[in-house]
């Protein structure tokens, strides 16, 4: 069976998330022997009793291969922790979704991503702020994340899109319970245009336990986020907050102190975030301004004779560096090396921690 399949069974199975899949891959091998293992190996993972007893009666109550086909016959992605497909920054961040249920397309461009958030509310000052970010990057080759909300969400999608480039929204609900109804034509662009992502499985309607993670996975797929407009509660704040925890740069649009809708933004500054006035010192700070040049650059320069070497001992299948240190004739800190620069030119992809694969 497409080990799929079982991905998307145990991604229904209430308390066994990121961290208690890890244990049991670890304890059982694989995904297919995880959905299969006896009492005894569950509890040697560390699963507790709710956990377990959540699992058995999703046994007796999924089809894992009829899970699948119900995706597939809709015409839906799925793209698991052990895939090359896997978004390399996603995979980059703690613990993240073992599954992502796409309705479009991701590529490895996706790689230069950048989220543009912000209040629902927003203003003339935050919408013309939103569309001249999400023009601006997507002219640059950057692909724009966000998550469909009404707003500043929504202008920064449409943005990218008029400007013919990349977007990503990514959904509190199912990919099939487009939220909120108001922007479901947009909702089709992007996927024309980019893709539509969640972690959850088809039928989840928005619930607001929903969102948080959700932004998790906004600033996950990004190298940065902007945040536009963002009064002192709005939901920007906590993709802002998850993106500092996974180490990626924030950035704040400053607004009028007399605004509420900027209390947020003016706030982020005060404690760190770059303040954004133009793309142009966005894509500086990144190091971004010469992102085609950086494309075709990755794609022209030949691998030396050493990177040759390394190549070999990487496939398709993700590989530990231990594993190609030990099976490339070459030192330590030598190979260490020559992945980080193979994974610049895109002759490689990290797609776990320390694991690699070779680029498509």
């Amino acid at each position: 069976m497409d080990e799929r399949a079982y991905w998307i069974a145990f991604n229904r199975v209430p308390g066994i998330g990121p961290a208690r899949l890890t244990a049991l891959l670890e304890m059982c091998g694989d995904i297919a022997a995880a959905w299969k293992a006896p009492i005894q190996a569950l509890q040697a993972a560390g699963l507790d009793r709710r956990s377990i007893e959540n699992l058995l009666t999703a046994r007796q109550q999924l089809d894992p291969g009829a899970e699948l086909d119900k995706v597939i016959r809709r015409g839906y992605g799925v793209v698991c922790w052990n895939d090359g497909d896997y978004p390399v920054n996603l995979s980059r961040v703690p613990q993240p979704p073992p599954v992502l249920f796409v309705r479009g397309q991701l590529e490895e461009k996706d790689e230069l991503a950048v989220a543009v958030v912000g209040t629902r509310q927003v203003s003339s000052y935050g919408r013309e702020v939103a569309r001249e970010l999400g023009t601006g990057l997507a002219r640059h080759g950057v692909t724009v994340v966000s998550g469909l909300a009404l707003g500043v969400d929504a202008v920064a999608h449409e943005a990218a899109v008029e400007a013919g480039g990349r977007t990503i929204a990514v959904l509190g609900s199912s990919v099939d319970q487009i939220y909120p109804a108001r922007n479901r034509k947009l909702a089709l662009k992007v996927i024309e245009q980019g893709a539509l992502v969640s972690e959850y499985p088809l039928g989840t309607k928005p619930e607001a336990s929903n969102f948080p993670p959700r932004n998790r996975i906004i600033s996950g797929l990004s190298l940065a986020v902007i945040v536009v407009e963002a009064g002192k509660r709005s939901g920007a704040l906590i993709t802002a907050s998850f993106a500092a925890e996974q180490a990626r740069d924030v950035f704040a649009v400053p607004g009028s102190i007399l605004s509420r809708g900027s209390d947020g933004c003016n706030r982020l500054i005060q404690d760190g975030a770059f303040p954004v006035t133009s793309v142009e010192d966005l894509l500086e700070q990144l190091q971004l301004g010469n992102t085609v040049a950086h494309r075709e650059a990755r794609v022209t320069v030949p691998a030396s004779p050493e990177e040759e070497i390394v190549l070999q001992h990487i496939s398709t299948e993700p590989q530990h560096m231990n594993e190609i240190v030990r099976a490339a004739p070459l030192a330590t800190s030598e190979v260490c090396s020559l992945l980080a620069m193979m994974e610049l030119k895109g002759l490689v992809r990290q797609v776990g921690l320390m694991q690699y694969v070779r680029a498509r």
